[in-house]
């Protein structure tokens, strides 16, 4: 198998249950498999059903509707992410969440999703080389920024986590 490109994705969603809740935020980072970065972008997207939204959920990812005047729809999002993260290995941070989330947009916009069929968790790959860590409880994403110093300066906002979950994925490879 040849080296795929690696896209380092994060969403926020308007809740946690995929059926009711929306995505309102995609951030990625692009890289080569040597992890020179290729390109940065984010893709706010509109909700459909704020009314459904769990406010907890839109405090946490700093929700303001005045940010989101010109966000694409979901199906605009989804062919701009599609066509950018083609053929590339998904990366994220409880890369089940993120996944899941994005492949119930894709079924919804009838857009294929033409990621690589792997994904790499950030979370596994942690456990799995710290696990025998006496002061280690956590492998949250704020946790593992805080053990290896990376600023994660805007966390909850698409784009900065998955820049911060592309640094921690080169942490962890130096490991």
């Amino acid at each position: 198998m040849r080296k795929q490109n690696l896209a380092f994705i994060d969403i926020e969603t308007t809740g946690l249950n995929v059926l009711k809740h929306e995505i309102i935020e995609v951030g990625c980072v692009l890289a080569t498999p040597d992890l020179e970065i290729i390109e940065e972008f984010e893709l706010k997207i509109k909700p459909e059903r704020i009314e459904d939204a769990d406010p907890t959920s839109l405090k946490i990812n700093h929700y303001d509707p005045s940010a989101w005047v010109f966000a694409y729809t979901l199906t605009q999002a989804m062919k701009i992410l599609a066509k950018k993260v083609k053929d590339h290995v998904m990366v994220g941070q409880n890369v089940a969440f993120d996944s899941g989330f994005l492949e119930h947009a894709f079924a919804k916009t009838n857009i294929i999703n033409g990621m690589h069929y792997h994904k790499l968790d950030t979370i596994s790959i942690a456990w799995a080389k710290l696990h025998r860590s006496p002061d280690l409880e956590h492998f949250s994403l704020r946790e593992m920024c805080v053990r290896f110093g990376i600023k994660n300066e805007h966390a909850h906002s698409a784009l900065s986590d998955a820049r911060a979950t592309y640094l921690l994925y080169k942490k962890l490879m130096e490991l």
